[in-house]
């Protein structure tokens, strides 16, 4: 079909789909008001986010306590991002989509973006560790599950098997993202969310976050298991989550919409830091 034609099919003149065109402005805006948070705000959200997906953790061990069987698992962590969905908290990897597309497209600074990044992720772990601290003291008959989960994550050498392990966490929950700001339907959110949460704890793929509680309810339970154990791992793991959520699909978004991501960069103020001010 010809450019021509296309132009005529849709409402807009954009050199792109009209639904592609709707779904850019929705990401774009709504990564420009993530970016444009106070540093309060992006505390409390992350705090939250992390709390919440600890349900998530909590209905994976449940399951995997009982059944010993990590697909069946991973189905149950889905229950974490529906709350983390439906609560409207947020998590440090689910910033590689929506922000950056608001930063590409000059709505804020990239010192915003840091500032998003870090204060998410360091309120995320803070909520975690806290809330695995009561689900240890609230269920002892699964402390061996834990140390055993966590064992699987901060044993694993630094390998190239690891490394995609990691590039396919973070690609899969920007994905997620990308599923769920692609339509309109809370149904079809939660079933994005509910797969994500079966690949990445199914799978046992390598998430900063979700990994990070499991590993922190194993120290929480007396495991034989040292800060800086985590720390090695956490190091790596969230690296390449990152690499995995910004190459493997945010850029391609990007290419994707080439021709809006230039048109908005025209139109941004030269200072950013103005744009979208709360």
């Amino acid at each position: 079909m010809s450019e021509e034609r296309r132009r005529e099919l849709g409402e807009s003149d954009f050199p792109v789909e009209q639904e592609l065109k709707d779904a850019f402005d929705k990401v774009m805006d709504e990564g420009a008001q993530r970016l444009h948070r106070t540093i309060r705000s992006v505390l409390i959200t992350g705090l939250f986010g992390g709390m919440e997906v600890g349900l998530g953790v909590m209905a994976f061990l449940a399951v995997l306590h009982e059944t010993d069987n990590h697909l069946l698992a991973g189905l149950a962590f889905g229950a974490g991002f529906i709350a983390v969905l439906l609560a409207h908290s947020e998590l440090f990897t689910e910033d590689f989509l929506v922000p950056v597309m608001g930063l590409v497209t000059r709505q804020a600074s990239f010192w915003q973006l840091v500032k998003l990044w870090v204060g998410t992720l360091l309120a995320n772990l803070v909520g975690g560790w806290a809330f695995m601290w009561i689900v240890v003291q609230a269920f002892p008959q699964w402390w061996g599950t834990l140390e055993e989960s966590a064992r699987h994550f901060v044993d694993a050498p630094f390998t190239l098997q690891t490394v995609c392990l990691a590039v396919l966490g973070g690609s899969t929950m920007t994905l997620m993202t990308r599923m769920q700001k692609g339509t309109d339907s809370d149904i079809v959110r939660v079933v994005a969310g509910l797969t994500s949460g079966f690949l990445l704890a199914g799978l046992q793929l390598f998430h900063s976050i979700l990994d990070s509680l499991l590993i922190f309810g194993a120290i929480h339970a007396g495991a034989d298991i040292a800060f800086l154990d985590w720390l090695a791992w956490f190091g790596y793991t969230v690296v390449f989550n990152v690499v995995g959520g910004i190459v493997l699909v945010t850029a391609l978004r990007v290419v994707r919409s080439k021709e809006l991501v230039v048109h908005f960069r025209e139109r941004a103020p030269e200072d950013p830091d103005s744009a979208h001010e709360r």
